[in-house]
């Protein structure tokens, strides 16, 4: 499962605070007239531990939105999973454990109240955890199972009045059945959930990612250079390298588009193997590519890795068996010393790269405040 599609189904888990607390205050109150009812202490034990239980279901949603929430590291969220999981078995166990309680009662009004908390604890972990199906499986069976044992154990046991048996082995199987379909129910669920979010994803990935090479768009390019441009400070510098391949379209005259498409991808691998993890490769088109640079204190930076880039992309392709040159010529602008405006530096480091194109093969240039390209000099 991709970990996009992950952390969504997660995030259900943590936004059903109000009802958590809802059914700890039901099965407080459906508790409390039991024992009004009928004087048991274990039965006001259950109730305490139902108000620890619930209590630590809201630390635990309060505690994973303070950590971060779905933002967190996929470990760190399998680790909130796991706690959400336990506390939410433990309290299914407080759920079967009133129901076998009671069925030493013979009073049916108190065994009604107490059996309808099973059936609103499922249709509640079904409505709420249905993207995480182990949960519910587990869940329900620890509030179902001992119980309708319980009831069937009951049924063989001393008959208070007609039928007595009988009714209690319906009503074990009619539990049994209910919690069979909730969990056919579950596992539909989830498969359109996974199903839904992976669309979902994959449409976003889409909209950000070039097809072909799989680098970052425009639409990506710009809101990483929003977020980079607001934590540029202390001196730092964001460089704007616009590259544009030289002898590209021979090679696609020659050999034809399938194998340039071959080329443009091997390009993009050596351009994500030279850059740093944390600067952007962006695909403008065609054979135009454009690097974000981020936190630099110097235009030396922008030139050393200008130059490496013209080094490694120079290096011989091997594409269907046959060798292939191209080399790039690169334009260079710099924020905030050329502004702010992303469109404004694009076409500042763009005449910086005419002017490259214009001097010849793998050349770089600088741009100035003007746009008017610095000499540059080749390195390939």
């Amino acid at each position: 499962m991709p970990d996009a599609v992950y952390r969504d189904l997660v995030a259900t888990l943590f936004t059903m605070s109000a009802p958590i607390l809802g059914f700890g205050i039901l099965y407080a109150l459906v508790g409390s007239l039991v024992y009004l009812a009928w004087p048991d202490q274990m039965v006001l034990v259950l109730v305490g531990l139902g108000a620890v239980v619930t209590l630590f279901r809201l630390i635990v949603i309060h505690g994973f939105h303070k950590a971060g929430g779905v933002s967190q590291a996929v470990s760190a969220l399998k680790s909130w999973e796991k706690r959400y999981a336990l506390l939410t078995y433990g309290f299914a166990g407080l759920v079967a454990a009133i129901n076998l309680r009671v069925l030493a009662t013979h009073q049916p009004l108190i065994h009604l109240a107490t059996v309808s908390l099973i059936f609103t604890f499922g249709a509640g972990i079904v409505s709420r955890n249905a993207g995480r199906p182990r949960l519910c499986l587990i869940g329900q069976s620890i509030a179902v199972v001992p119980v309708a044992v319980g009831m069937l154990i009951h049924a063989a046991g001393n008959q208070a009045y007609q039928l007595h048996g009988q009714f209690f082995i319906l009503e074990a199987i009619l539990l049994t059945v209910v919690a069979l379909m909730s969990i056919q129910s579950v596992r539909h669920l989830y498969s359109s959930a996974v199903e839904h979010l992976t669309a979902k994803h994959d449409l976003a990935k889409l909209a950000r990612y070039d097809p072909l090479t799989g680098l970052a768009n425009r639409l990506l390019l710009r809101d990483a250079f929003q977020k980079a441009i607001l934590a540029c400070r202390g001196g730092n510098q964001i460089a704007i390298h616009c590259l544009d391949l030289d002898g590209f379209k021979s090679i696609n005259d020659k050999f034809g588009h399938p194998t340039g498409d071959r080329l443009l991808v091997e390009v993009a691998r050596r351009l994500t193997a030279t850059v740093r993890s944390d600067d952007i490769i962006v695909r403008l088109g065609g054979d135009e590519f454009l690097i974000l640079q981020t936190a630099i204190q110097h235009s030396d930076q922008a030139d050393l890795l200008a130059r490496r880039i013209v080094r490694h992309l120079s290096e011989p392709y091997l594409i269907d068996d046959m060798q292939m040159r191209v080399s790039v010529s690169i334009g260079i602008a710099l924020a905030p010393t050329h502004g702010r405006d992303l469109d404004g530096l694009m076409q500042c480091a763009d005449r910086a790269l005419y002017r490259s194109k214009a001097g010849g093969k793998a050349q770089i240039h600088f741009c100035d405040e003007t746009g008017i390209g610095q000499p540059g000099r080749a390195v390939a």
